[in-house]
Formats: C-alpha cells, sequence, structure tokens
C-alpha cells in the first residue's frame, strides 16, 4: 500500500511539473509571436502601456475630443480628489487580489486559488497621473482616433456601469495611493486570462503591436523592447 501511495503521488506530482513546464513554454513561445501592428492614418493620440514589474496598465488621456473619462470615472471616487492630472491608467484583475492583497505577505491560499481557477470576480483598477516618464517600465505608443475608439469601446466594455454609464465603484476604502479607485469589471481572472492578458487584447483592440498570448508583462513589453 506504501508502495502504491508514493508511486500515486509521484504521479500526481509529475503532472504537477509538466503542467507548469508546459504553461510556462506556452508563455514564453507565444509572448514572442508578434501580432503586428495597424498602420494608423494618423497619430493623433498618445498612449502608454506601464509596468509595477508584474502588472501591466493601459494609460489614456483623461480627456481628448473623442472621449472624457471623468464622465465614467471621476477624480471625486480617489482620496486626493487632484483635477490636475492628466493621464488615466487602467488595469484590470481579480477583484480579491486586488482589495486584500495590497502586500504579497497579505496573499492568502484561498485569494490565490479563486484568482488562478476563475472563481472570483474582477474589477478595474484605475489611477490618476499628472504626466508620464518613458523608461523601461512605460512605453510611448500613438494611436488614430479610429483606433483610439476602440480601445475605449474595449474598456466599456469590461466596465459594469449604471443606467448613465457611470462606472460602479467599490466603495470598500480600498486605495494603493491617494490617486486611485477601484470599480466592478466583467470576465473572470484565471491562470489563462490574466490581467496582462487583458492589457495585450486592449492593445490588439487598437491596432497595436501585442502578442499572440501572453499571462506576463515580460510578454508585452518584449514586444516594446528598443
Amino acid at each position: 500500500m506504501l508502495k502504491k501511495a508514493i508511486r500515486v503521488f509521484l504521479l500526481i506530482m509529475g503532472a504537477f511539473v509538466g503542467g507548469l513546464l508546459l504553461y510556462a513554454a506556452a508563455a514564453f513561445v507565444l509572448s514572442r509571436m508578434v501580432v503586428d501592428r495597424e498602420e494608423p492614418v494618423s497619430d493623433e493620440i498618445t498612449l502608454y502601456i506601464l509596468t509595477n514589474g508584474v502588472h501591466t496598465d493601459i494609460v489614456v488621456p483623461v480627456r481628448n475630443a473623442w472621449m472624457d473619462w471623468r464622465e465614467v470615472i471621476p477624480y471625486t471616487n480617489t482620496i486626493a480628489k487632484d483635477t490636475l492630472r492628466r493621464y488615466l491608467a487602467l488595469g484590470w484583475g481579480d477583484r480579491g487580489f486586488y482589495l486584500e492583497t495590497p502586500t504579497w505577505a497579505d496573499l492568502t491560499f484561498s485569494t490565490a486559488f479563486k484568482a488562478t481557477t476563475g472563481l472570483g470576480r474582477s474589477a478595474i483598477h484605475a489611477t490618476f497621473y499628472r504626466r508620464m516618464q518613458e523608461g523601461d517600465d512605460c512605453r510611448r505608443l500613438t494611436v488614430s482616433h479610429e483606433q483610439y475608439a476602440r480601445l475605449v469601446a474595449y474598456v466599456r466594455n469590461t466596465l459594469k456601469t449604471d443606467s448613465q454609464g457611470h462606472a460602479l465603484y467599490i466603495d470598500a476604502n480600498a486605495h494603493y495611493n491617494n490617486h486611485d479607485a477601484f470599480y466592478e469589471a466583467n470576465g473572470r481572472y484565471n491562470l489563462f486570462y490574466t490581467c496582462n492578458t487583458w492589457a495585450n487584447n486592449a492593445l490588439k483592440s487598437c491596432g497595436q503591436k501585442a502578442c499572440w498570448w501572453t499571462p506576463f508583462d515580460k510578454g508585452i513589453f518584449y514586444q516594446y523592447t528598443p
């Protein structure tokens, strides 16, 4: 019986390790396969992609001739309510992970299990910035107004909104800084559709260079490495 139990345990561990290796290999290979950028009619709007080393945000102007994000995501839901901030960073992810894990030390098995298996709800994290600084963690890109309209539609389809089109604010006293807020979102986070997969698909939606698929920020930024 002991030998049989050990054999079953080794088979389970082998399958687990094999699955992780297959996942890592797929993430590496597919993130190196390029979805080419559309040729825009004109470069009218500046966007950014921003990473904290794990998670990718899509950064848009707070307002321009084609979209005023203040009508959907107001400054008033942030602590500072700083109306001079001109950029809005948008990231999607697991709601429980966002709200219950301000640091890695706060991560629990329950939160991790729900996030990786798609059992949890999702949220949009919105952060206002005064300026963007290009570097290894922040890349600039430009789109036409038609491409930007497609990105706006993609984000708005992710956000849950009320009858007036306002994003549903998560009033849980959850903030990472004085200039951010969380909102209810559609979709389920899992191992195969992560925050970075969402950001990668956002780039695809507006005709920008992207990966075939990636669960990691490194795949996205690989495409934008000079």
